[in-house]
């Protein structure tokens, strides 16, 4: 199973930005579905982003904030998030599976996980 390796997290004010990446440990290709999920203190495990071929998927509550993408090349995943709010603030995980779609479950299609990297947005 590919192993998967989150880092870029940290401590931020409100508004600020951070950049997330992930690390696969082996060659993904491109329709290799890739995504983030996060948990907050007290909070269920949520859906972020996901990334499949070019076709990206957004949780409302980040649209027009953050941005995934990806460099096959590298084998790495980004979740650039900018104006971070505090409710942002949560553990985030890599995932990866074979799909990018709320149509495939609560995970989104994805069943690989890394241990997660956390963000802290102070107000």
């Amino acid at each position: 199973q590919v192993q998967l390796v989150e880092s870029g997290g940290g401590l931020v004010q409100a508004g600020g930005s951070l950049r997330l990446s992930c690390a696969a440990s082996e060659h993904t290709s491109s329709t290799y579905a890739m995504g983030w999920f996060r948990q907050a203190p007290g909070k269920e495990h949520e859906f972020v982003a996901c990334i499949r071929l070019s076709s990206t998927d957004y949780a409302d509550s980040v649209k027009g904030r953050f941005t995934i993408s990806r460099d096959n090349a590298k084998n790495t995943v980004y979740l650039r998030m900018n104006s971070l709010k505090p409710e942002d603030t949560a553990v985030y995980y890599c995932a990866a599976g074979s799909g990018c779609g709320s149509g495939l479950g609560s995970n989104y299609g994805m069943d690989n996980w890394g241990k997660g990297t956390l963000v802290t947005v102070s107000s």
